[in-house]
């Protein structure tokens, strides 16, 4: 074989493992992460992005990870005030009856509603929930139906509890993957200080009884505490029916993700499979942020005394891409009218922020009116006349 054909060869060769190393990540991406779990789901918490979902819409029993919503009913009721971290519950004769996982509260024992959230975040305590759910609703039955509205608000289409803490084996207790995302996401955006009970491994309780005073040990159940550096909750579950369940919260890099496993074989599938999907989301994700802290123009204003009024932006904007754009060539368009007309009300939309990459609209932001203009009146004209006239004359 003369140089010629082997250098041919060889050319030829070359070509082939540089395309191999090009398409096959690309397959991979493509494909997404090996999961073998029926149903999971993995989304960026700021932005909403869906990174990857597999049967994201299968209904399948829960478990405890229903406390989730049990704990965003719960902080809803802590910020209207209607009930307060220091209140004492009194644990019911039905909250001590509950099975499973339990932190052994007796009846008439008083717990304040901080303690029973660590109970119900770091140990899934069944007795925890529900007292805490007749606390806030008088009964469990009401709370359930507050849990359930709150999933409707959400749009949690394929969602319904009849339970606050998933002990249930009922075919009516059911959800999915993409809804039980929805609801995490609400719970950690909304209320970021959950983290401080999800992010707790250990801490002690005390049972004041009629044994007198007891220690009790609250053990996490999520071990991606220990064995994810960046893992900051959320909620597992278990039961025979659901198998083993687990939406998993992480933040690395100002990225929060969430990744809900359902249905796994095992307790050491749910969490290997939360690391491979919050890897994968973190591998292929860049975010673009505006703050959104640039000057905007006045808007005139017509039929009023004050002839221009200020405008701000409602909220910084974050778009997640996974994949592979330039993010550096995102453009903003500011769309305002040229003037409005009197009354102008605070707080009401005036235009909005525009944000294109390659041509395309990627999102907005709306940009709102900065105070309240009101119409101008007979008498606001007459001093305004009389104010140029004492101007004129001095």
């Amino acid at each position: 074989m003369n140089k010629a054909v082997i250098k041919k060869k060889y050319r030829w060769m070359l070509i082939i493992v540089v395309l191999c190393l090009v398409v096959s990540p690309l397959r991979v991406c493509a494909a997404g992460p090996d999961v073998t779990a029926p149903s999971v789901y993995l989304m960026e918490a700021s932005t909403g992005k869906v990174i990857f979902e597999k049967n994201g819409t299968e209904k399948r029993s829960p478990a405890s990870i229903t406390k989730i919503m049990t704990m965003l009913v719960v902080f809803d009721y802590l910020e209207n005030g209607k009930i307060k971290l220091s209140d004492e519950v009194r644990t019911s004769e039905y909250a001590k009856s509950m099975g499973g996982s339990q932190v052994f509260l007796e009846e008439g024992e008083i717990q304040t509603v901080d303690t029973l959230l660590k109970c119900i975040a770091v140990a899934s305590g069944n007795d925890a929930a529900v007292a805490v759910a007749e606390h806030v609703a008088g009964s469990e039955e009401e709370f359930v139906y507050l849990m359930n509205q709150r999933a409707t608000g959400l749009g949690m289409k394929d969602t319904h509890f009849v339970d606050c803490c998933g002990l249930t084996d009922s075919d009516e207790h059911y959800t999915t993957a993409k809804d039980v995302a929805l609801m995490s996401r609400e719970l950690i955006t909304r209320y970021p200080q959950v983290f401080e009970y999800t992010e707790i491994w250990m801490e002690d309780i005390t049972h004041e009884t009629n044994r007198g005073a007891e220690t009790f040990t609250l053990s996490s159940t999520n071990k991606l505490l220990k064995n994810y550096q960046w893992a900051t909750g959320l909620k597992t579950g278990s039961t025979s029916k659901a198998k083993f369940c687990l939406s998993a919260t992480a933040d690395k890099d100002g990225l929060q993700m969430i990744a809900v496993v359902m249905g796994a074989d095992d307790s050491k599938t749910r969490f290997s499979e939360a690391i491979t999907l919050l890897n994968y989301g973190y591998s292929v994700s860049h975010i673009y942020e505006d703050k959104n802290k640039d000057a905007l123009p006045e808007v005139t204003v017509t039929g009023a005394i004050q002839e221009k009024t200020e405008v701000k932006y409602e909220k910084e904007f974050r778009y997640l891409d996974i994949t592979g754009q330039d993010l550096s060539a995102v453009e903003k368009l500011i769309s305002l009218p040229e003037e409005v007309q009197a009354p102008v009300e605070a707080g009401k939309v005036a235009g909005e922020a525009i944000y294109l990459l390659s041509g395309e609209k990627i999102g907005t932001v709306p940009i709102l009116f900065a105070e309240n203009v009101p119409l101008a009146t007979y008498k606001d004209y007459l001093k305004k006349v009389f104010g140029i006239y004492v101007f004129v004359r001095g």
